[in-house]
């Protein structure tokens, strides 16, 4: 008996050694599937700009070498993380003031076909205007600095979040709803533990355009409406830049800008790894 019990624990360790290098060898291959490739692409494209511009002799004010850029952020890095902290700022109160007043309307819009047939046009219409042709109204009602940068941020980001809400709360099973229905739940009841769970994957593909369109609209909202100085964004740092030709220094803002979108999609898509990833097939890990 002592020996057959010695033998299922040895069988058990070699089962569990076994999972154990079936987990490691998922993950180098997870590593070299997602990671690998786009890093040996970055650094090609890397050692082309860097040996091609200095092969082909172009000067730095026409097409910096990466390490200008590096250089140029060490060198300007004070400036470049304030600046780069007040668009994040910027950029996050007006994402989340698009998350909560466009899912919020959508909810309403949701609830009722007479107010989705009133208010969705006048959505579109705000979504069809060219943003830098309402800024300078913008300014003008609230000033230039923060207040209207936000709101110029909030324009751009709210209709992503508004139509892609919509559509989830409109693409709800009847089934469930008509289900609902016959236990006598209320129209809200049904709208927060059917509709709004149902659209989940919807309002988090809105919060990844959103995220970043935040960004676009604090850095366009800093062009127009930014305030200079320790407290100016990436925006008013591009422009200074561009004025005093300091082009390495106008790169690197650039790249910084493009940075902090992917970092909010990141954010993002971690958020969305953690609520959809249990039960939605867009997050889970299926293996082909």
């Amino acid at each position: 008996m002592e020996h057959t019990s010695d033998n299922l624990h040895v069988k058990e360790r070699l089962e569990d050694h076994s999972k154990e290098r079936e987990a490691a060898a998922k993950r180098r291959r997870n590593i070299m599937n997602n990671w690998v490739p786009p890093m040996i692409t970055f650094l090609v494209f890397l050692s082309l700009w860097q040996f091609g511009t200095q092969w082909l002799q172009i000067p730095v004010y026409i097409l910096p070498t990466p390490t200008d850029i590096i250089a140029a952020s060490i060198q300007n890095s004070d400036r470049l993380l304030a600046s780069a902290t007040t668009t994040i700022l910027e950029s996050v109160i007006g994402f989340v003031f698009s998350v909560v007043i466009g899912v919020g309307a959508a909810v309403i819009m949701a609830s009722s076909k007479i107010l989705e047939r009133s208010l969705y046009p006048y959505a579109i219409l705000l979504q069809t205007i060219p943003i830098v042709a309402i800024a300078p109204i913008i300014v003008i009602w609230f000033g230039s600095g923060m207040n209207a940068i936000v709101i110029i941020a909030f324009t751009i980001g709210f209709f992503p979040m508004l139509s892609n809400t919509l559509i989830g709360l409109n693409a709800t099973d009847r089934g469930m709803i008509n289900l609902m229905q016959l236990y006598k739940a209320s129209k809200w009841e049904i709208m927060w533990k059917v509709r709004l769970p149902a659209a989940l994957p919807y309002i988090i593909a809105g919060l990844k355009i959103s995220c970043t369109l935040a960004i676009i609209g604090a850095i366009v909202g800093e062009y127009i409406a930014g305030i200079g100085g320790g407290a100016g964004g990436l925006g008013y740092a591009i422009t200074v830049a561009s004025t005093t030709m300091e082009i390495p220094y106008l790169f690197a803002c650039g790249i910084a800008a493009s940075f902090l979108g992917i970092a909010f999609f990141l954010l993002v898509s971690l958020l969305s790894k953690v609520l959809l990833g249990s039960w939605h097939e867009s997050e889970m890990n299926v293996e082909n």
